[in-house]
C-alpha cells in the first residue's frame, strides 16, 4: 500500500511538473544576420523552438537601401498597412506559450513583415518577448507600436542587442524563469 501511494505521488508530482512547463518559440526575421545571431542564442539559452520569418521574396541589398525612397523597404515602412507575404505559415506559434519576437529596427520600427506574422496566427493570449538590433535606434518605439496594434497579447519588456550575443543567455534564462 505503501509503494502504491509513493507511486501515485510520483506519477500525480510528474504531471503536476510537466503541466507547469511553457512551451517556448523564438519566432525572428533577418537580413544581415545579426538578429538571427542573438535569435539562436536565446533558443540555446531557453532551450527554445527556433523559427525563422521569411518573406516570400527575399530581400536584396537594393531593397534594404533605405536611403533610396523607391526601395523596397522604404515603401513598406512608409505604408502601415503594408504586410509582406511570408514563404510559409508553418510555424504554428499558437501551440507555444511564450514567444520571443526578434527582428532588426527598421525606421524606429519593427519591419512590416513582423506585422504579418503576428496576423497570421492566434496570438491573443501569448506572452510575446520582443528583441531587437540597431544601428542606432531604441526598441522603445517600436514595441509601443506592438502593443498599441496588438492589445490582446501579453507584451513583455523589450531588449536590444546591439552588441551581438553579450548579455543574451543571462536575459532570457531570467525571462523564462520569471514566467515559470
Amino acid at each position: 500500500m505503501k509503494h502504491l501511494i509513493i507511486t501515485i505521488m510520483c506519477v500525480l508530482s510528474a504531471t503536476w511538473t510537466y503541466a507547469q512547463e511553457k512551451k517556448v518559440m523564438v519566432a525572428y526575421f533577418s537580413c544581415t544576420g545579426n538578429t538571427e545571431t542573438v535569435a539562436k542564442a536565446i533558443a540555446q539559452a531557453t532551450d527554445a523552438t527556433l523559427y525563422q520569418i521569411q518573406p516570400q521574396t527575399a530581400y536584396s541589398s537594393a531593397d534594404l537601401d533605405w536611403r533610396d525612397k523607391e526601395s523596397r523597404s522604404s515603401k513598406e515602412m512608409n505604408d502601415a498597412s503594408s504586410r509582406p507575404a511570408l514563404a510559409d505559415k508553418n510555424a504554428k506559434a499558437e501551440t507555444y506559450d511564450v514567444i520571443f519576437l526578434g527582428y532588426p529596427i527598421w525606421w524606429n520600427l519593427c519591419p512590416r513583415i513582423i506585422n504579418t506574422f503576428i496576423e497570421s496566427y492566434k496570438l491573443d493570449g501569448k506572452t510575446v518577448i520582443p528583441f531587437a538590433t540597431s544601428g542606432s535606434s531604441s526598441i522603445q518605439n517600436s514595441v509601443k507600436e506592438l502593443k498599441g496594434q496588438y492589445n490582446k497579447i501579453n507584451w513583455h519588456t523589450g531588449k536590444l542587442f546591439n552588441d551581438g550575443t553579450s548579455g543574451v543567455k543571462k536575459w532570457a534564462e531570467e525571462v523564462i524563469a520569471a514566467q515559470k
